[in-house]
């Protein structure tokens, strides 16, 4: 058994490596989005804990980042936690906010990547906020890959929050509500989204083998394009991810033209 595991995982980095060597580093997406989903189908197989499967998909995230700093991606979302996932279980939900707010801490200690949040901070506890803050302001010099940290995110609440604040927003400069109804587009409306001024994902990945949105960054994906993974998210290997940029680089974007 240990023969046979250390063949198949000299021929699965063999392999990875063969996949890379042919990436066109020109093709690579410039921003990924990722639904990290599995954490607790991937525990329940393992026999193990909620708990350490939450901990396990945490650990993943820096090798994963690690892999999206060496192929030039710019920048990353990672959903760590939606506003659906409040109706879990206290038991449940009190651990996975302990590990989002440790994964936070590393992001911003590890000093590669600038942390930016993208959420509605209302939603989450006061530690939880003061954490997000000092990740920002800590990693806000950093000239590596921007990463979105989406907790207390959810698409629909994204856009109800962007509609108030341009409301707010033209209220503070006095604009009529006729003014402001002359004056909505498209690009208004995207400056007030968590995301502002980023550019669009290119490339979502979703694992665990659910082939659904739920909700992920509904406004910016309109011309994304989806890589559906079967593995578990803690189970996610650099091969996996080769293979998604290379899909994604053998598709022709045409934009809805």
């Amino acid at each position: 058994m240990y023969l046979r595991d250390k063949l198949r995982s000299l021929l699965v980095r063999a392999y990875a490596r063969r996949v890379e060597g042919h990436l066109d580093h020109d093709q690579v997406p410039k921003h990924i989005g990722v639904i990290m989903d599995g954490n607790r189908r991937w525990a329940k197989a393992a026999g193990s804990t909620t708990a350490h499967g939450h901990r396990a998909g945490a650990d993943k995230i820096g090798e994963f980042l690690g892999w999206c700093t060496e192929t030039d991606v710019k920048v990353v979302t990672l959903w760590l936690l939606s506003t659906d996932n409040f109706d879990r279980p206290q038991e449940e939900l009190g651990p996975l906010l302990g590990i989002i707010e440790d994964v936070v801490r590393s992001l911003a200690a590890d000093g590669r990547w600038r942390v930016h949040h993208v959420g509605t901070p209302d939603l989450l506890p006061g530690q939880m906020q003061t954490t997000l803050k000092e990740a920002e302001e800590a990693t806000a010099h950093v000239d590596g890959i921007l990463v979105n940290c989406a907790i207390g995110y959810g698409g629909r609440q994204e856009i109800a929050d962007a509609v108030r604040s341009m409301l707010l927003d033209a209220q503070d400069k006095g604009t009529s509500m006729d003014e402001l109804a002359e004056s909505v587009d498209i690009d208004m409306i995207s400056r007030h989204l968590y995301t502002g001024d980023q550019p669009d994902p290119d490339l979502v990945i979703r694992t665990s083998g659910e082939q659904r949105l739920s909700g992920f960054m509904l406004w910016q994906t309109a011309h994304s394009e989806y890589y559906f993974c079967d593995v578990f998210w803690p189970a996610f290997r650099k091969v996996d991810f080769l293979r998604a940029l290379r899909d994604y680089a053998a598709r022709h974007r045409r934009y809805g033209g």
